[in-house]
């Protein structure tokens, strides 16, 4: 398998995608943070697969001592939890325009002064923040760029809807895992948590000293215009879970039978096509038979409650359609 070839086209089509959110309101998103928060995404994921930093930055084709750095920067904050001290810095400085150098460490007292300048230096050489003054009268301040962005992520029903999606597919969670999954601002997430679980959406559980939050069902209705981004998250979750369980799995191979796996079908026809409406119509058989399975599962397990002792089993299913008109030999170049 051509490990490489096959991750340099996904991250090209992943960020197809990520340009593609981030115009599609209309409105600038920030990207600032993106790359970093790729990079450091990708290292806990290689490290839960076992492998070592040394491995690791050989990866990254980085010095062991330069990855240190990096990770380091980009680690939790100890002052902003559920936030990188790299995200947390700028998103403090956005926030408080021309704020002093010495006011920016005593607001980070709690995590390391060295990595706290290193994170400020980064940001200043990357751009994003600008310097005036010196000494004890040094000033950093930052183009807003994030304020249409946290317009969209503090409205209360679009972050609940993200969180319901991230809770139903890895809860129970604890508050800084959640933060992982749905990145925001720590009040704001707090919030949403209190009002999903005082309306009985989302459960609270204690574990080992420690508070877990849960979704046991979540449903986006067609048409909620509200819960188009935790849609989309939903998508494309059940399609990299799909994907990675299977390579996980050893399998290198499909066959019909599979409970694990996905399929791609693609329709050649044209406008007028005799199938034309069966082809087009595809998606919106197989949600409709998706519904009627989840009706027809819920009937039964409401009169006919899971045997104790039974393993739980949960089946995600993803379909996706998309629809291109193409020149073809018939049409005037």
């Amino acid at each position: 398998m051509n490990a490489a070839l096959l991750i340099h086209a996904i991250v090209r089509q992943t960020t197809v995608l990520i340009a593609a959110l981030a115009t599609a309101s209309g409105q600038r998103a920030q990207l600032a943070s993106v790359a970093n928060l790729v990079f450091g995404d990708l290292v806990r994921e290689l490290q839960e697969q076992g492998l070592g930093n040394k491995v690791i930055a050989d990866m990254f084709g980085m010095a062991l001592r330069t990855f240190h750095r990096k990770l380091a920067r980009l680690s939790g904050s100890r002052t902003v939890v559920g936030h990188s001290l790299w995200e947390a810095v700028l998103l403090h400085i956005q926030q408080h325009e021309g704020i002093l150098r010495s006011e920016l460490l005593r607001r980070f007292a709690r995590d390391d002064e060295a990595t706290l300048r290193s994170v400020v230096l980064d940001l200043v050489e990357s751009g994003l923040v600008c310097v005036s003054g010196s000494d004890d009268a040094t000033r950093l301040s930052a183009d807003d760029l994030s304020a249409v962005a946290d317009d969209h992520a503090g409205e209360a029903g679009r972050l609940e809807a993200m969180l319901l999606v991230a809770l139903h597919r890895h809860g129970p969670l604890a508050l800084p895992a959640i933060a992982q999954l749905v990145p925001c601002d720590a009040a704001q997430l707090e919030s949403a948590l209190m009002q999903l679980t005082s309306g009985g959406f989302v459960s609270e559980v204690q574990r080992a000293g420690e508070r877990l939050y849960g979704c046991e069902t979540c449903v986006i209705d067609f048409g909620d215009e509200v819960g188009w981004e935790a849609a989309v998250f939903d998508h494309y979750q059940a399609m990299v879970v799909a994907l990675t369980t299977k390579l996980r799995s050893g399998a290198r191979r499909a066959h019909l039978a599979d409970s694990i796996g996905g399929s791609t079908f693609v329709f050649d026809a044209w406008q007028g096509h005799p199938l034309q409406a069966e082809i087009l119509g595809y998606l919106k058989s197989m949600r409709e038979q998706g519904m009627k399975l989840r009706a027809a599962l819920e009937d039964h397990n409401a009169k006919s409650p899971m045997p104790s002792g039974a393993t739980p089993l949960r089946v995600t299913a993803y379909v996706g359609q998309s629809v291109t008109e193409m020149e073809g030999e018939g049409q005037d170049a």
